[in-house]
């Protein structure tokens, strides 16, 4: 039975502003400085008092972080820099921890330190604190008020970031769905218009967070969004390639999509579609991942624990929860916009559905863990607070769609023959009624014009007065799309499994659109794992920490002849031990300061074993620093580490050391 809907209107109206209020309430609780990486000790400590000033000030991290030239800060009473500039590597094995030298013969009084950096995950993290030389004293220095991320451009990015997220899931969720669930959906103008939507959606938010970069990590500035020397170095991290590479792949997206709803709907044959429906799912999957994978390379999936199995993994969730929503949302459109859905396509979508749910709960139990670790850190800590309001919203979704796959059976179940025998007639009875009604009015108002105008000819037909007039004739064919619209909204409102089937489809989505917020909100917490630490080591704790395993330290001198041609690579691997190695290079020229080289390549080789050599190709991180994770040392031995160091398009030198791995 063909079925028709009105506008979306209200319910559309109602779900957007629904959307909009949750993600400014969540947005506005969120704390910007929340991300993996956290402070965990200082040397001095917040608030100490030394006898003599230190030679320098330190930091400790839980994770691996991102230092720039300016990244610690120390400033005297006055508020002039106490400090030389240069920031020390005083990283030891699993220690990371960063410092800053300080100037000669500092008088007494009250010392800030204000610093500022980038987790691995990609987010920004600052913070200060004062100690004291001899005794305290009044300090002109203010401490910042905000954090690093906040702010506009910290709302901003925020919003770009939610934005992105349901953009990919409308975009890969809408071509699941008519591919898998609906190939007649792909001719059908709000199905294409949804989807379109989608990648238009995800294009533009990308290219928001890519300008947004520079400031939302440094300034917070939203001036600084069009520097351009800003976004060539958010362009050289981890974060700009993530970005830049989705933008790619989302180019990819546009041909598939135009193929989608081009050469795949004007098909015809049934060999023919069955073929290129087969290319489009292969293609389409593998475009997919790869976009939602730019989210994983470049966030909480790929620091931390396990980042070899958390990665795909969350992929998977990611594809899993696009399935689910983006096709809800491509139903709903259709349910309200489209002439008619298949009950079939709505049988489909619900095992799809079904699928994306069991994969979810795996992908999610995993994560919990991996991010959470301990049942306090599940009620302690803000990521665990949000990771239960997930789960109830997750709950809460589920039920609504056993509902709503209840309506689909019912939906599904054939009717009463006298029912269907009915039904026609009935159709057919209104519209004759309708028509006679019409017809009526027209040769009503056909008499009233001849009056009017004093006509002595015998008036032929309200047809032909409409012909000659065309205002009459846009009359007329306002009132038969006023019967037809009633029509449709009779039979509408005569399909009770449709209606109920509608109104479950928006709840579902509604409760949707808030476990998106939510979400979001939680890719941009510092999981409770690394919150626990933190609260467990302390912003007190100063001094040297214990070294469990000490990874490989190594200084290679390097001269390439050319111009900046000399310099000092420092290399560590850690744990040092085989197995997976985390591999950090730091490239310095000869007086200590970072020096920025075009390539620089690793390669392992354990002769005595005729093993290697094994290439290593280091991501950039910073200026002069570059790093691989997951680097495999397969057994013991005495390997020899090579490092090419390239300075210039024809200045390159390759330096080797060898060491001894246990």
């Amino acid at each position: 039975m063909t079925t028709t809907a009105p506008r979306l209107g209200t319910a559309l109206a109602r779900l957007l502003i629904l959307a909009a209020a949750l993600l400014g309430t969540l947005l506005a609780g969120a704390a910007p400085a929340s991300a993996h990486a956290a402070l965990t000790g200082s040397d001095p400590k917040d608030g100490a008092v030394v006898a003599a000033a230190p030679k320098e000030v330190n930091l400790t991290f839980s994770e691996q972080v991102a230092m720039s030239a300016d990244s610690i800060r120390v400033l005297d009473p006055a508020g002039r820099r106490a400090d030389t500039g240069e920031i020390l590597n005083l990283c030891s094995g699993s220690i990371v921890r960063y410092g800053v030298a300080l100037r000669a013969g500092l008088p007494d009084g009250t010392y800030t330190v204000a610093w500022q950096t980038v987790s691995a995950d990609s987010h920004p993290i600052s913070g200060a604190f004062t100690f004291s030389i001899g005794a305290p004293s009044t300090t002109s220095v203010a401490l910042p008020d905000r954090a690093a991320g906040g702010g506009l451009v910290g709302t901003l990015y925020g919003i770009a970031r939610y934005v992105s997220y349901a953009g990919f899931a409308v975009l890969v969720g809408g071509g699941a769905f008519v591919l898998a669930c609906w190939p007649r959906g792909a001719s059908v103008r709000p199905v294409q218009q949804t989807v379109v939507r989608g990648w238009l959606t995800l294009t533009g938010a990308t290219l928001v967070m890519l300008l947004l970069r520079n400031p939302y990590t440094g300034s917070g500035e939203l001036s600084d969004a069009f520097d351009l020397a800003g976004l060539k170095s958010v362009l050289e991290t981890k974060t700009g390639a993530a970005l830049t590479s989705r933008l790619l792949l989302l180019g990819a997206a546009a041909l598939f999509v135009a193929v989608l709803f081009g050469a795949y709907a004007r098909r015809t044959d049934p060999k023919e579609k069955k073929d290129l429906a087969f290319g489009l799912g292969l293609g389409g999957t593998v475009v997919a991942a790869g976009i939602a994978g730019t989210w994983a390379l470049a966030e909480h999936a790929s620091t931390g624990i396990q980042p070899g199995i958390a990665m795909p993994v969350d992929i998977l969730h990611l594809l899993a929860v696009a399935a689910w929503l983006g096709g809800l949302t491509v139903l709903l459109v259709s349910l309200y916009k489209a002439p008619s859905v298949d009950r079939s396509a709505i049988e489909r979508f619900s095992k799809v559905a079904f699928g994306s749910v069991a994969v979810l709960a795996a992908t999610g139990l995993y994560q919990s863990w991996r991010q959470v670790g301990s049942w306090s850190a599940l009620t302690g800590t803000r990521y665990g607070q949000l990771l239960l309001v997930k789960i109830g919203l997750m709950c809460v979704l589920i039920g609504i769609a056993w509902i709503s796959r209840r309506w689909t059976q019912r939906l599904a179940d054939p009717k009463p023959a006298e029912e269907t025998e009915e039904t026609p007639q009935a159709a057919q009875a209104e519209e004759t009624a309708q028509v006679e009604e019409t017809d009526r009015t027209e040769a009503e108002e056909a008499e009233e014009a001849d009056e009017t105008t004093g006509a002595t000819a015998p008036a032929e037909s309200a047809e032909s007065a409409s012909t000659a007039d065309p205002e009459r004739a846009a009359q007329l064919a306002r009132q038969r799309a006023a019967v037809a619209t009633a029509r449709r909204k009779r039979e509408r409102d005569a399909d009770p499994e449709r209606a109920g089937l509608r109104r479950s489809v928006l709840t579902e989505a509604a409760v949707a659109v808030v476990l998106l917020a939510v979400t979001t909100v939680l890719t941009s917490t510092e999981p409770g794992r690394t919150e626990e630490e933190a609260g467990r080591g302390g912003t007190a704790a100063s001094g040297p920490a214990a070294v469990p395993d000490r990874p490989v330290d190594i200084r290679l001198p390097f001269d390439t002849g050319g111009v900046d041609g000399k310099g000092i690579v420092r290399l560590s691997l850690d744990p040092g031990r085989t197995g997976a190695n985390a591999l950090h290079l730091f490239v310095e020229r000869p007086n200590g300061k970072p020096l920025d080289v075009p390539e620089i390549k690793v390669a392992l080789t354990l002769e005595a074993k005729d093993v290697g050599p094994l290439p290593v190709a280091p991501d950039r991180i910073q200026t002069g620093h570059w790093s691989a994770s997951g680097v495999q040392i397969p057994m013991p031995g005495e390997w020899r580490i090579q490092v090419t160091v390239r300075t210039s398009e024809i200045d390159q030198t390759t330096i080797e050391k060898n060491v001894k791995i246990g």
